[in-house]
């Protein structure tokens, strides 16, 4: 780990989470391997997770050291959860990934079944990915982007860094904050113990997100003893990501184009102090929970939301994930001229998910202690774009030790851990506050395993 390059990352991820409080010392940083990559990833994953560690110190008024594990932190971004004696589930659709075009890359994605068929409106259905790829190859890339995007589907051209910086899109989210801060109204002070082992004990979460950037945030907020309720809508489902990503919560299902559901909704939010969305800009808006209505549902929230695309300019409510961000936003491309490989070469994991999801982790901390201390509400906005963009800020240094980032035994918890689905192992946590645990209290579940309520 280069640390030059970590300490650029903390004083901006800091600096927008705190305005312009003095920067706090970084966290001691140990077992420094490093993500071989174009950009400071392994720097990236320690840092964000020191971050929600060190807004978890702060919550609770604590002087006490925090540690991050470098090489954990980097396996962290990876998966956290192995199953035992049974095959991990695929990460991605058969049809999902890059492909050639008449005159560049793009890169299709096509895990959801309702984005597949929107890929398919457009080319077509294909018995294997080589016939599809031929088909691809009559398209040029950008027309192509834009014609799934237009069937409500998911791609996105390679671009190179300097192009996305001349896109307009690029040009709104350079523009951004990495973190868009807002006070709203004072509420009645908080009833909150915040017991130091268990921080969150208490505080109720209301979860509207899904895939892995805010469900990562959320699990977090988990491991501190929250109360979180993640609402599906029906029909969702992602086997790739249930064990990994929703230990220590409730999961529910609520059609919000219903009204009897949106009303149960509405109950929900009354009670909840913290609501983390990962909706389009105006999804929420559309189904009558606009911010104004959030906060006055609930005052003194802390209102954590995350898109994709940034929240200006044209493409603020396209939809969008890790991967085709990377294609997108010149991260793939530059990738791909690092390894000198003749095709794109995104970072070697999701980065931009695990980070941002550590960021929203550390907004909604701070939030809470903003609003114990003041009382007032927040509402906070995040993109994986603009975590991109801080990224591509920190390429890796040249000539810097990238060492394979190793499995270790000592790595896992001291014990199994049994879900619906099997036994299975997690890593333990991979940073360290004295006193204060990070530890999900149950395991992954299904859609629709608990009730929605408190």
């Amino acid at each position: 780990m280069d640390h030059q390059l970590a300490t650029s990352l903390w004083q901006q991820m800091w600096q927008g989470l705190r305005g312009n409080a003095a920067a706090h010392p970084l966290p001691t940083f140990v077992d420094n391997a490093s993500f071989p990559a174009a950009f400071a990833v392994s720097e990236l994953a320690a840092t964000s997770i020191g971050l929600a560690t060190q807004a978890t110190a702060a919550l609770i008024n604590t002087s006490r050291p925090v540690e991050v594990n470098v090489r954990l932190a980097s396996r962290w971004f990876q998966h956290s959860f192995m199953p035992l004696n049974r095959p991990a589930p695929a990460m991605w659709d058969a049809f999902a990934g890059d492909y050639a075009s008449r005159d560049g890359w793009i890169r299709l994605h096509t895990n959801a079944a309702h984005h597949r068929q929107a890929m398919e409106r457009v080319l077509g259905q294909h018995a294997d990915r080589r016939s599809l790829a031929r088909e691809v190859q009559r398209w040029s890339a950008g027309e192509l982007e834009q014609a799934i995007v237009d069937a409500d589907g998911c791609a996105a051209e390679m671009r190179s860094t300097a192009a996305w910086q001349q896109h307009p899109q690029g040009q709104a989210v350079a523009q951004e904050p990495l973190f868009a801060w807002q006070t709203t109204d004072q509420a009645a002070a908080p009833q909150w113990q915040l017991p130091e082992a268990r921080p969150l004990l208490g505080i109720r979460v209301l979860d509207l997100t899904r895939i892995i950037a805010g469900p990562v945030a959320t699990r977090f907020l988990a491991s501190l003893g929250a109360d979180v309720l993640r609402i599906d809508p029906p029909g969702w489902q992602e086997p790739s990501l249930d064990e990994e990503i929703t230990c220590g919560k409730r999961r529910a299902v609520l059609d919000l184009t219903r009204l009897a559901d949106r009303e149960q909704f509405s109950h929900l939010l009354r009670e909840a102090d913290v609501l983390v969305h990962g909706y389009r800009a105006d999804a929420l808006e559309r189904l009558g929970f606009d911010a104004a209505t959030r906060q006055a549902l609930a005052p003194g929230l802390v209102d954590v939301s995350l898109n994709a695309w940034g929240w200006q300019g044209p493409w603020r409510n396209r939809r969008g994930f890790d991967s085709l961000v990377q294609m997108g936003c010149g991260i793939a491309e530059q990738g791909m001229q690092w390894q000198q490989s003749d095709k794109p070469t995104p970072l070697p994991v999701q980065a931009l998910d695990h980070a941002t999801g550590y960021l929203l982790a550390a907004a909604v901390l701070e939030g809470l202690r903003q609003r114990l201390a003041n009382g007032y509400g927040s509402q906070v906005r995040l993109s994986l774009a603009r975590t991109a963009w801080l990224l591509q800020q920190h390429p890796a240094a040249p000539g810097s030790d990238q060492s394979a980032i190793l499995a270790k035994t000592e790595d896992n918890l001291p014990f199994y851990e049994l879900t619906q689905w099997g036994l299975g192992v997690r890593l333990r946590a991979p940073s360290w506050l004295p006193g204060t645990a990070q530890l999900c209290a149950t395991p992954g579940c299904l859609p629709g395993t608990h009730p929605a309520s408190w």
